[in-house]
């Protein structure tokens, strides 16, 4: 490591608002945000309105009005997710400004590592800095992988990497283990701001499996140096590494759909916008004064680390007066997914635990209420899968008529439940449930016709019948493993509400398959869910409308086995512009890896 060089970083108070020293940022024009937020509330305004009087009819109990306030908690999400594509296609009018002259800045470039594949990592940076060092910005860059390895073998073999890339990189590169990796990835930055930040304007933070070409890395730092009221500019990263089944689904519809939320999400949040903990830009000094996160207190007294905390860290930058931005156009940001299901279930469920701890953090003083809303977002869309679940009890115990209506069958025993009119146990739920659907596909509908429509767009994509192909299989997927997830995170919500974490283990990105005992052990309770919904239908007891959730549960397993299943040599391998045309950047890291990969091996095979 290079010489100290000291920056203080202190725990902020979330009950005092701190004292704005800079202008910070100018109102932004409101008819990006009323053209989301509006429509969303006045759509499910008139849904729970119709409800209301279709309930009404037979009188309305405390259960009925319980149903309907979870009706318009999922409507209203789903109405929000459609006007952000409105508001994404009509942003794409709009004109990229060219950037202002600027001085150059010193970044640092900080890959925080926890017990991770050491060649991949060093392969990725090696690719990284060779891509960067064709760059004429005039920034000037440095190379910092941050270990919190606990594993001393996978200490040793970062330690051949670290030697190995140094004595190739083009720019200095430098390496630091923590003995103890106190209070995680959030630690590990804290203890690099405290003890070398003040030498750095800025700096980059990349996660384990990020991977950014120089162009995208010098566009960052262009973009930083030319707003000097900007804190944090976030890029939009796309997948890769996606060779299985499941993983090239997320990459799929990252690359197809995901650009054009991404563009509606910038147009509404402008400068309040968020950060995903990488592949981000964020300026040194700010940060530092700004953003340094105190342990939260249980009820029970325990002292609690603040797990999502790249939300809360963009909330305090705004806080404090900085811009916080999102860049959905620029190219040359990559991460990799999980694999498999489970492996995404496992991610999920740490996620689930951090954003859930967003809601003790509303009444934070002095945010902007823009920043309030991406904090309770991010727990709301874990909170969704429980009141989804929960709908779904109450229409399959409505029947399919008035004669196997179990919750009418009950009400002459129990006032409290609801007397349900009789038109509600098979016409109108179905009509609510497909207006649902429709809604929900909306915004991935929307992105295929406007790829579809657009000849070079689509050519990207393979053309339009394999594009009309994989649109179709990532739907019915998609279709297929949503009531999977629903009781997943239904699950990890009430461990995260109850405290039976899972930990904070290091994310598994090779797609391995599981053994049998393991899916049937993982999945249990989906299993059972759809077996008690099969034993309804057979009963002649359930809606019919019901099955394709029913078949999805009952095929938990085989189809979270086939969720590992290679996609090399499957008849539709959803191919997308990174797959058919792989960058240029991705060749390289991955050629990169394979080399270092044949070093730290070789230097550790036994002498004869």
């Amino acid at each position: 490591m290079p010489p100290r060089a000291p920056l203080a970083m202190p725990a902020q108070d979330f009950g005092t608002a701190p004292a704005v020293d800079m202008p910070g940022t100018e109102a932004p024009d409101p008819i990006w945000r009323i053209a989301v937020f509006l429509p969303a509330l006045i759509l499910t305004g008139l849904m729970i309105w119709a409800l209301h009087g279709l309930f009404a009819t037979a009188g309305m109990t405390t259960l009925e009005y319980v149903l309907l306030t979870l009706i318009g908690m999922t409507f209203v999400w789903v109405t929000l997710a459609v006007s952000t594509v409105g508001v994404g296609l009509a942003g794409r009018f709009d004109t990229v400004k060219k950037l202002p002259e600027a001085e150059p800045l010193d970044v640092a470039l900080l890959v925080p590592i926890y017990n991770e594949t050491p060649w991949d990592v060093f392969g990725n940076a090696a690719a990284m800095l060779q891509d960067l060092t064709r760059q004429r910005g005039g920034h000037r860059y440095t190379l910092f992988v941050l270990s919190d390895t606990q594993d001393d073998e996978i200490a040793m073999q970062e330690w051949q990497a670290f030697t190995s890339l140094q004595a190739s990189a083009p720019i200095t590169v430098h390496y630091r283990r923590r003995a103890e990796n106190t209070d995680k990835k959030v630690g590990n930055l804290l203890d690099w701001i405290t003890g070398w930040g003040a030498d750095y304007e800025a700096m980059l933070v990349l996660d384990a499996d990020s991977l950014m070409t120089g162009r995208a890395i010098d566009r960052l730092a262009c973009e930083l140096a030319a707003d000097p009221k900007a804190g944090l500019i976030q890029s939009f990263p796309q997948l890769i590494g996606a060779d299985t089944l499941f993983a090239r689904m997320q990459q799929f519809s990252n690359v197809a759909y995901g650009w054009l939320l991404a563009e509606g999400l910038a147009h509404w949040a402008r400068t309040e916008g968020n950060y995903w903990g990488h592949n981000a830009i964020i300026r040194t000094r700010a940060f530092a004064s700004s953003a340094g996160l105190p342990h939260l207190r249980s009820l029970t007294g325990r002292s609690d680390l603040i797990l999502s905390h790249d939300f809360i860290e963009a909330s305090l930058l705004r806080r404090s007066g900085w811009r916080v931005r999102f860049l959905p156009r620029m190219a040359g940001s990559f991460e990799e997914t999980p694999g498999t299901l489970i492996d995404y279930v496992v991610r999920d469920q740490r996620w689930c635990r951090g954003n859930l701890q967003h809601l003790r953090l509303l009444t934070t003083r002095g945010l902007h209420p823009v920043s309030r809303f991406h904090l309770f977002q991010g727990a709301a869309a874990y909170l969704m899968s429980p009141a989804w679940f929960v709908l779904l009890v109450f229409w399959a115990l409505l029947g399919r008529d008035e004669n196997t209506n179990v919750i009418s069958y009950f009400n002459e025993a129990n006032p409290l439940f609801p007397n349900w009119p009789p038109a509600m146990t098979h016409i109108d739920s179905a009509i609510f449930l497909v207006v649902m659907y429709v809604m929900l596909l909306t915004p991935k509908l929307t992105s295929g016709i406007v790829i579809a429509t657009h000849a070079k767009a689509v050519k990207l994509f393979g053309g339009r019948r394999a594009f009309a192909g994989a649109v179709l299989l990532e739907l019915a997927l998609s279709i297929a493993y949503a009531p999977i997830m629903m009781i997943q995170q239904t699950r990890a919500v009430l461990r995260a509400i109850f405290g039976h974490g899972t930990g904070w283990q290091p994310q598994q990105r090779g797609g391995r398959a599981y053994p049998l005992r393991a899916l049937l052990a993982f999945h249990w309770v989906e299993t059972i869910v759809g077996l008690l919904l099969l034993a309804g239908l057979v009963a002649g007891l359930v809606s019919w409308w019901l099955v394709p959730i029913m078949a999805s549960l009952v095929l938990a397993v085989p189809l979270s086995a086939l969720s590992a299943r290679s996609v090399a040599g499957l008849p539709l391998r959803l191919d997308n512009p990174l797959t058919l045309r792989e960058p240029t950047i991705v060749g390289n890291a991955r050629a990169a890896r394979a080399d270092m990969r044949a070093r730290i091996e070789a230097a550790n095979v036994p002498a004869e």
